[in-house]
């Protein structure tokens, strides 16, 4: 017979999201285990660009969790950050046109009353940053508190340095409830694993795993696709994307969006983004997408044109319909937390979200009001339907990864 195991805490899903939620429940003294279909990073974390951003997030919910993050990352990077390539580079938002620059400054305006630095930056300024962006920009906005790691690292250092025991191919059939409703911790194709508490870190397939427990979470894919460069000398210095990919991120359309992202690594390719749109979990290569981050990339950097790209990887992000995750103990289902719906900012929100859970985890007060991340607060709304976004519970590693 499988042996049971006994723990305070499972985790479900070994991507970023689980590896913060681990990382900080172990330090907080709870005996954790983490649970995941595939392999650490298996799904969305590794195929992530990594992105630790606060620019792209306007005042309210989501920019205070980016904010709490990118503290706890920067502490994570005096720690463990070369060996995750921890960058805090600061990103840069460019205007092609006098009328983007001034709706630029204003969402800057606004983010600095919530805490953020956003410095101005001049068109002649510009390349000082950016030596080699094309010429005729308006200008831009400089965000110091930008930060990268590579993604499937950082998962995997986090949970070796956690301590908390990894059972990787292992499938959760089912989530495991006493007579009154509780949980008891998540039945496995490999045995149960029997806890008083229950994280869904599930990813894209954090709706499935609600499921499993008798709850709702209109979790749905988007998928997005990265180019990836031959190794280049530092070439780009910042992440630097065009004033549109905010409205872009905050799309509700199904249809593809594309706005260009391009950065440099410390390993030598440079990333190329953005990419989004709601397909289901069809993994099939989108001409139609690549084609456009690579003309988008190549107008902010003319001298891509000349770069050869090695190879494109799709994504899907985790997305609810409000664009703000679900962090935190679900009343339905006492004993069930949520880590889940982060869509393209897991790998950012990641450590602020696994610090929240773990308080509540503890009985402490969260360092932030989890109310507007409530689980159930999707229980009176209509069931959330798009044609193809439906598929069986086959991974719980997409945890969401900042995949363009």
């Amino acid at each position: 017979m499988p042996k049971r195991l006994t723990c305070d805490v499972v985790v479900v899903g070994a991507g970023m999201v689980g590896a913060a939620c681990a990382w900080y429940a172990a330090r907080a003294g709870l005996d954790v285990r983490v649970v995941d279909r595939g392999p650490v990073a298996g799904g969305t974390t590794g195929a992530g660009e990594g992105n630790l951003l606060v620019s792209d997030k306007e005042p309210g919910p989501e920019l205070d969790l980016a904010l709490l993050s990118a503290r706890l990352w920067a502490q994570l990077g005096d720690e463990l950050g070369t060996a995750f390539e921890y960058e805090p580079k600061g990103g840069l938002v460019v205007a092609a046109t006098p009328d983007a620059l001034t709706a630029l400054h204003a969402f800057a305006d606004g983010q600095r009353s919530a805490g953020v630095v956003a410095d101005p930056v001049r068109a002649d300024q510009l390349p000082s940053l950016e030596p080699h962006l094309a010429t005729g920009q308006a200008g831009g906005v400089f965000y110091p508190q930008d930060a990268q790691v590579m993604p499937a690292l950082a998962a995997a250092h986090l949970l070796r340095a956690s301590g908390a025991r990894l059972h990787t191919g292992r499938t959760v059939t089912g989530v495991l409830r006493t007579a009154d409703g509780t949980v008891a911790g998540v039945r496995t194709d490999r045995g149960d694993l029997h806890a008083p508490a229950v994280v869904n870190a599930a990813g894209t397939w954090g709706g499935d795993l609600a499921a499993l427990a008798g709850v709702r979470l209109p979790v749905l894919p988007r998928r997005g696709f990265v180019l990836v460069t031959e190794p280049l000398p530092r070439t780009v210095r910042h992440k630097v994307y065009a004033a549109d990919y905010v409205a872009d991120v905050a799309s509700d359309s199904a249809a593809l969006r594309t706005s260009p992202v391009v950065e440099g690594t410390a390993a030598g390719p440079v990333l190329i983004g953005a990419s989004r749109e709601r397909v289901g979990f069809d993994r099939s290569l989108s001409l139609a997408a690549v084609r456009a981050l690579a003309a988008g990339a190549i107008g902010l950097f003319p001298f891509l044109e000349r770069v050869r790209a090695l190879r494109t990887y799709a994504g899907f992000r985790p997305y609810l319909p409000d664009h703000l995750p679900a962090i935190g103990p679900d009343p339905r289902a006492p004993g069930l937390f949520h880590a889940c719906g982060h869509e393209g900012a897991g790998i950012g929100l990641a450590v602020g979200t696994g610090q929240l859970i773990a308080q509540r985890l503890t009985g402490k007060t969260p360092e932030l009001d989890l109310t507007p991340f409530r689980p159930e607060r999707f229980e009176s709304c209509e069931e959330h339907e798009t044609s193809g976004d439906s598929e069986d519970f086959k991974d719980h590693d997409t945890d969401g990864g900042d995949t363009p």
